[in-house]
């Protein structure tokens, strides 16, 4: 399981907070080409149609975009290529038994730098119905509402 990150946040997906009830984190690295950590080190990533599948014991990041890097030459790399994922072979093992359940997917939540290297926090997802995701709204005013009472009241 993933602990907390000591390094620089250059992507997140909120959409999947949004859609998925988030149960386990894995932290994964990835196996990158050429330009590509360049670009995301620029912030040039967006995971927001992103998916993680596991296929043939090996985990890989679908629909990831990595735009082009802008110095880069001829040997550039495709923006929405596969990317493989690097876990231990006792999580994948724990991943291939919770996906075979129904309703589970695997999303990748944020994507940061941890001691130069790059890593993605891949959440085991459960999909929400639409009225998980209005309750989920309400919560979320309702809390908007009492914290501005407060500031409110301190004032």
């Amino acid at each position: 399981m993933a602990k907390a990150n000591d390094g620089q946040t250059l992507a997140q997906n909120r959409k999947a907070y949004h859609d998925y009830f988030i149960e386990e984190t894995y932290e994964a690295g990835i196996v990158l080409k050429g330009t590509e950590i360049k670009s995301i080190r620029r912030g040039s990533v967006n995971l927001r149609d992103a998916y993680a599948r596991v296929e043939d014991g090996e985990v890989w990041l679908h629909n990831m975009h990595v735009s082009p890097y802008e110095q880069g030459n001829r040997f550039n790399h495709e923006p929405l290529r596969s990317r493989k994922l690097l876990l231990h072979r006792a999580e994948i093992r724990k991943l291939i038994g919770a996906v075979k359940e129904k309703g589970y997917t695997l999303v990748p939540t944020r994507l940061y730098l941890k001691n130069g290297f790059c890593k993605v926090e891949i959440g085991l997802a459960k999909g929400k119905k639409l009225h998980d995701k209005r309750e989920a709204m309400k919560q979320r005013d309702a809390n908007r509402e009492i914290q501005r009472a407060l500031r409110e009241r301190n004032r």
